[in-house]
């Protein structure tokens, strides 16, 4: 049995203040321990945001500065911190672009409000956090109480109880994709370096 299953793999994650503790920090952990990276992404770089129970998170990089190209998957936590964030374009293009290239798009609980914002979610099986059953069939989203709904390439949760079922769904949709070239890290500088500047990077690694 493979120990690190998402070795190469690289994963954005959104932070910002009010993100659902849980939400964020399973996943991450659980990510990191397959072997995968994971960049937390807010709106700014190091910078530290509180969570709705206190516990705090440190920001790798600008959600301004990343590029969907370099990634294979995005994680969206929970909490207050998605009404934030869906507000943002950057981060709304950053999921369109995702979806545009059939990369994972997973969210938890009240995460689902950044890919409704983004226009992803019309005829998707999904599920969240019931306050936003009505945004989701809304958004043209079809609903599903469950602990994990996966279509194609999206995986959804209703809430930090299923966050095992969460983090399976996106080890399956992962594991039926070839492995990944190696890409070079992402890191926050303050600066927005070019997409192209950063394959070229990583090619001559």
């Amino acid at each position: 049995m493979d120990s690190q299953p998402l070795a190469d793999f690289r994963f954005l994650m959104f932070v910002d203040d009010d993100y659902e503790d849980l939400e964020l920090w399973y996943p991450r952990l659980r990510l990191l321990e397959a072997g995968a990276h994971v960049t937390v992404a807010g709106p700014r770089s190091g910078q530290k945001y509180k969570a709705k129970h206190g516990y705090p998170c440190m920001s790798d990089a600008a959600i301004a500065d990343m590029e969907a190209a370099d990634f294979h998957g995005l994680v969206i936590p929970g909490g207050f911190m998605p009404d934030k964030l869906r507000r943002d374009p950057q981060v709304l293009r950053l999921v369109r672009e995702f979806d545009q290239s059939e990369m994972l798009i997973a969210a938890i609980c009240h995460g689902g409000w950044i890919p409704i914002s983004a226009g992803v979610y019309r005829g998707v099986r999904v599920t969240g956090s019931l306050g936003i059953k009505d945004d989701l069939t809304n958004a043209g989203a079809i609903w599903e109480d469950a602990p994990v709904v996966v279509d194609r390439h999206f995986v959804s949760s209703r809430k930090p109880d299923d966050l095992p079922a969460f983090c399976q769904g996106i080890l399956r949709v992962m594991q039926s994709q070839d492995k990944p070239a190696r890409k070079a890290p992402v890191r926050g500088n303050g600066k927005k370096p070019k997409a192209t500047a950063r394959r070229k990077a990583a090619q001559a690694r």
